[in-house]
């Protein structure tokens, strides 16, 4: 496969706390790449850098040959516009209900492709479309402020998905959720991934949600990447963070795909 994602020497301090510490990191074409670390590593910094909202101190993100590590305004965002986020909120807008924070994307932009504007109608069946792969289906008139934490993460999906990126970003994705609303949020992420055939980075704490939608998982420790591996390989490592996290997990959870799966005998 050929590489989408390249970050190269990534050095960044704030306020003298060096969180970057030559950062080496390479994405692969159609695959979903787990980054996990302590509280204060960088993981969610790595991924503002890869979007553009932070600037290295030194190195280069390259984002399908396009070196975006420099670029600001119209440029940026020329290179940077199939490349969708969920946030730890969500970033929902308040004032909008689900139909016009999920079509937001859309009005302004219209479509990446052809450079045209979407009708009413045509935008609408994509909203639809894309609420009903996160279960929020007939939802469309709902305010914000009238939706769980889960829903609210799931209407963040439903607006990073309507236009189709090629990339998903997710930071901390099951942040706050209780179980059982979590390993959903985790079954959309591999949803969304079939569904688009997309790259992902996913940011997580949590070692079943690594465990669960990851090909790859990347260990962040004194701002570099310190293991990177398959699940299966990464979860054997002898390292301390890694062992915490396996004394976490009781039972594989990719297993629960599995069974899934296979339905009732």
């Amino acid at each position: 496969m050929d590489p989408l994602i390249i970050v190269k020497g990534l050095k960044k301090h704030f306020e003298g706390n060096e969180v970057m510490k030559g950062l080496d990191l390479t994405v692969e074409t159609g695959e979903t790449l787990v980054i996990i670390g302590r509280s204060g590593v960088g993981k969610s910094v790595l991924l503002r850098h890869i979007v553009g909202i932070d600037k290295p101190d030194e190195g280069t993100i390259t984002v399908d040959d396009v070196e975006v590590s420099n670029l600001s305004g119209q440029k940026l965002f020329n290179a940077t516009q199939n490349i969708g986020m969920l946030f730890q909120s969500a970033a929902l807008f308040d004032s909008m209900n689900l139909e016009n924070n999920t079509s937001f994307f859309l009005r302004e932009h219209g479509n990446l492709k052809t450079g045209k504007r979407y009708g009413k109608g045509e935008m609408h069946d994509m909203v639809n479309h894309a609420l009903e792969m996160v279960g929020l289906e007939g939802q469309n008139e709902k305010m914000p402020s009238d939706l769980s934490g889960g829903m609210r993460k799931r209407a963040g999906l439903a607006r990073l998905i309507v236009y189709r990126p090629e990339y998903l970003m997710y930071d901390e994705p099951t942040t706050g959720l209780d179980p059982i609303t979590a390993m959903q949020i985790n079954e959309l992420i591999v949803k969304t991934q079939e569904e688009l055939n997309a790259t992902s980075i996913v940011v997580t704490h949590d070692p079943i949600s690594a465990l669960y939608v990851g090909d790859r998982i990347a260990l962040v420790d004194e701002g570099v990447i310190a293991y990177l591996d398959t699940p299966e390989a990464f979860i054997e490592i002898d390292n301390p963070t890694i062992q915490a996290l396996r004394g976490f997990v009781m039972q594989d959870p990719r297993s629960f795909r599995s069974r899934k799966s296979a339905g009732p005998n």
